[in-house]
């Protein structure tokens, strides 16, 4: 028998447009990958986290892989959004721990559980790739070609990673001046590099 009172309080369902609700899948498989790993981490573990069916989740996704890829895809997004992609300048720290502190979750998926990742680990290769890159073209100015300047080249981009995945571990202490802090870092770096 339906109760009239408790059918007048709840409020109509909504139905997310499919865009929403891939977003919805995306947030949710984020934490659940965060949480325990990719291969811990089954689809009904996303599902639930979701709150949804494991069939509404292949409606968005052919696989669990897919659905990694997505995510990790999406933390990419964010990254380049938050700091670009082509040159490092004084903006570059402070948009690397915003993005990291918007997406901790997405942030320690890409550098720290994909490069574990076989089938994944061409994602953060081409990061790496990158950054190393962006870091030759910069510091090549500032130091002598040769072994030192190999070392800064390979050195700041993951010590920069590393920082900011500590200043998520330690509680994100002082946002205001972190990224002086890790600058501050890179610079002892370049010092050391330099003849």
């Amino acid at each position: 028998m339906s109760d009239p009172d408790h059918e007048a309080t709840q409020a109509p369902v909504r139905r997310l447009r499919r865009a929403e609700r891939r977003e919805q899948i995306l947030d949710a498989a984020t934490r659940a990958f965060a949480r325990a790993g990719y291969a811990a981490t089954g689809l009904d573990d996303v599902a639930a986290e979701a709150d949804l069916t494991r069939a509404m989740l292949y409606r968005h996704f052919d696989s669990k892989a897919d659905l990694y890829r997505a995510v990790l895809d999406r933390a990419c997004v964010r990254l380049v959004e938050s700091t670009g992609a082509d040159d490092f300048d004084d903006g570059s720290i402070p948009g690397l721990l915003r993005a990291a502190a918007a997406d901790p979750d997405g942030f320690r998926l890409l550098f720290r559980y994909a490069a574990r990742e076989p089938d994944f680990r061409d994602l953060i290769d081409s990061i790496t790739a990158a950054s190393r890159e962006v870091a030759h073209r910069n510091l090549a100015r500032r130091i002598p070609a040769g072994p030192w300047l190999d070392w800064a080249v390979n050195l700041i981009p993951s010590m920069t990673v590393e920082a900011v995945i500590a200043w998520l571990d330690a509680g994100r202490p002082d946002p205001d001046q972190a990224a002086e802090r890790i600058s501050q870092a890179v610079h002892g770096v370049m010092a050391a590099a330099h003849p």
